[in-house]
């Protein structure tokens, strides 16, 4: 459909829409004037990773196009743990871990999005702040006479899990009550009409606007983005070597530009539509390009993706080091390192690099030619390393051996 407001053709022309509970009156209210929409972020680790990623660029894009976003940490949640495509319970955290994690994430945060005191200026906020305050039976009474368990029992977070014949726990089955409950109080709060997510939120995201609609009478939204796979068909952010966290305590600048150069030809054009601002005529510019040339595109799309998570100084310092250590055969001061006191085989340097995640893989890297040791191929498991030597698996990833 054509779309009146700018936020609903951004999003669109970028490939975030997946679903959308009534898109014109969306659309309308969108063109009307500034709307405030949230997505909510549990607090499960210091930092998000690549697949946050979608969310977060919908909120920048929200901002952009004039309108308000609201960051929900979810320390109330998070004490719950979200069923949503997981095969089992999470870990459940301690109110201290919880609060050491919100205020890591936070800075990601501060690098996409203006927060402040004006009308289109973000705001983050902490569910445990209403969560925590609720009293089980006045909750119930008041609330819980709006949820179907029939209904919830076809959402997928509940249904895949019933399925497979996996533990759910009671605990687990309340997590889109207490998500709907969000919903209805950042309505109360800050007239929040809108809450996006991925494609397995869209079940929490109705119970939501239903809870609006059945509490206050007035009309909310939810917008969901599609499943992001790569070409090859692995979701989006799967690598062999873990989550591609963006915090650059979890995982260094050189490695995670190095994961937006390693994109597939086909995904290209994608990618820079979700993960960078570049305009579109620029982007179709850059996907156009054939041959060896998509070589270009692919770092134009790693230093934009990176400048927007970690800094424009960052991503072009890990172009340089990628140019130096790629194109001169150099090792660049940006390269991931791995600190010795004295030399060390080739196996123990792989894994301490993390280019392999045992001795067995990082022995069968050796063993097909793989692993090298400045630029020559290491001729056996014994082969040893020291501090100043470059180390490299395959074509693409090299890392330093530095005195330590």
């Amino acid at each position: 459909m054509t779309h009146s407001s700018d936020f609903l053709r951004r999003l669109d022309a970028r490939g975030f829409i997946h679903q959308i509970t009534d898109a014109a009156a969306l659309d309308a209210a969108a063109a009307k004037g500034p709307i405030t929409a949230y997505v909510g972020f549990d607090c499960t680790a210091p930092s998000l990773h690549i697949g946050n990623l979608v969310s977060i660029m919908m909120l920048r894009h929200l901002q952009q196009a004039g309108h308000r976003p609201i960051v929900v940490m979810g320390g109330g949640t998070t004490k719950i743990g979200d069923p949503s495509g997981k095969d089992e319970a999470r870990q459940l955290l301690d109110d201290e871990q919880i609060r050491a994690n919100m205020a890591s994430i936070r800075r990601i945060f501060e690098r996409f999005l203006r927060f402040g005191d004006g009308p289109t200026d973000a705001v983050m906020i902490n569910n445990d702040e209403w969560l925590s305050q609720l009293q089980l039976v006045p909750f119930l009474r008041d609330y819980g006479r709006h949820f179907s368990i029939n209904r919830m029992l076809t959402f997928d977070s509940v249904r895949l899990r019933l399925e497979r014949e996996q533990p759910l726990s009671f605990l687990e089955f309340n997590y889109m009550i207490f998500q709907a409950y969000d919903y209805l109080e950042l309505n109360r709060r800050f007239g929040c009409t809108l809450q996006m997510g991925g494609s397995d939120q869209w079940g929490n995201i109705v119970n939501g606007t239903d809870l609006i609609r059945r509490v206050e009478g007035r009309e909310a939204f939810g917008l969901t983005t599609p499943l992001i796979t790569r070409a090859d068909g692995a979701k989006m952010g799967k690598t062999a070597k873990g989550a591609v966290w963006l915090h650059e305590d979890q995982l260094p600048h050189f490695d995670y530009w190095q994961f937006w150069r390693n994109t597939h030809d086909a995904d290209v054009g994608k990618f820079l539509r979700l993960f960078t601002d570049l305009p579109l005529d620029e982007i179709a510019r850059l996907e156009a390009l054939a041959g060896a040339e998509i070589n270009t595109a692919k770092a134009v799309l790693a230093t934009e993706a990176t400048a927007l998570c970690r800094g424009r100084d960052a991503a072009l310092a890990a172009a340089e080091t990628a140019r130096t250590t790629f194109a001169e055969g150099g090792a660049g001061e940006d390269l991931p390192t791995h600190a010795v006191p004295a030399p060390i085989t080739i196996i123990d340097a792989l894994i301490g690099l993390g280019f392999a995640a045992s001795k067995n893989e990082a022995r069968k890297l050796v063993a097909q030619g793989g692993a090298r040791i400045d630029g020559v191929a290491a001729g056996s498991d014994t082969a040893m390393v020291g501090p100043g030597q470059k180390v490299s698996a395959g074509k693409k990833r090299h890392g330093m051996i530095v005195a330590g």
